[in-house]
């Protein structure tokens, strides 16, 4: 199984709509975002989007945590 990877919110000034702040997002993969210093999060939308990355921070869950936050969703 391939682990996920989640961020925690600590700016949605520009994007309060689809952001929530301190709310854990996923991360989707996508190599070339990272050259643009922003990263891909399935959004309030339930869409994915990229976003700037300082918009966020690691949430560096366990991997109980993470299993237990994939289940839910």
């Amino acid at each position: 199984m391939k682990q996920s990877k989640f961020v925690i919110c600590v700016d949605n000034s520009d994007y309060p709509v689809s952001l929530e702040r301190r709310k854990i997002y996923e991360v989707m993969p996508d190599t070339d975002s990272a050259l643009m210093e922003q990263i891909r999060v399935v959004d309030e939308s339930g869409e994915d989007y990229l976003y700037p990355a300082s918009c966020f921070i690691d949430a560096n869950l366990s991997k109980e945590t993470q299993a237990a936050v994939v289940k839910a969703a």
